[in-house]
This record gives C-alpha cells, sequence and structure tokens, in this order.
C-alpha cells in the first residue's frame, strides 16, 4: 500500500508543479504577479484527472504564487483566479490597458 500511496503521492505534485507552470506563464508582467487567472477546458481537466484532486492542486500551485486562489467550474470550464487585493498603481494600468482595449475594438468597429 505505501508504494500506491507514494505514486499518488508524485502525481499530486506533478500536476502542482504542471499547474504552477500554466498559472505562471498566463500572468502578464507589467501586472507583477497580479491579476492571474487560467481557464481549463474540459478536454485539459480530463487529461488531468480527478476534478477534486486538480482543484486543490490548482489552489497549492496559487498559494506557491503568492496568490490567494479560488477556483470556480462554469460550464465545463474551471477557472482559476488570484483574488487578492490589487495596488492601487496597478489596478490603474489594468484599467487603462482596458480602456485603450476597447477604444481600439470601437474604432476599428466604426
Amino acid at each position: 500500500m505505501p508504494a500506491k500511496d507514494e505514486l499518488a503521492r508524485r502525481r499530486y505534485e506533478n500536476l502542482v508543479d504542471r499547474l504552477e507552470s500554466l498559472l505562471r506563464t498566463a500572468l502578464k508582467t507589467q501586472y507583477q504577479g497580479y491579476y492571474g487567472q487560467l481557464i481549463l477546458s474540459g478536454e485539459e481537466l480530463a487529461e488531468m484527472g480527478d476534478l477534486k484532486d486538480v482543484r486543490r492542486a490548482a489552489r497549492e500551485a496559487g498559494h506557491r504564487l503568492g496568490w490567494k486562489p479560488t477556483t470556480r467550474l462554469v460550464d465545463g470550464r474551471l477557472f482559476v483566479l488570484d483574488e487578492r487585493e490589487v495596488p492601487e498603481e496597478i489596478a490603474r494600468l489594468a484599467a487603462d490597458a482596458a480602456a485603450e482595449a476597447m477604444d481600439r475594438v470601437f474604432r476599428e468597429g466604426h
């Protein structure tokens, strides 16, 4: 039985490492680690294993990055989000980027 437990532990640690890498890759450097999010499709979830384990591993991976992680399952997709309070200067930077993106959409649409 211990060998089976060890194998399960290693699988879980590999899953946490994989999710941490995905979370890190999804970050925008200009936001200094804030506004983190990852969306996993139903196919990706199925490939990773049991949903309960994936959610737990995603939260652990988020904690490793200093996040206040939460997970939400919506229409078969898993959202992993950082719910930390965002510093004012980074919130302003993100708001400016969103406004610029909206301006581009409106200019191109007209």
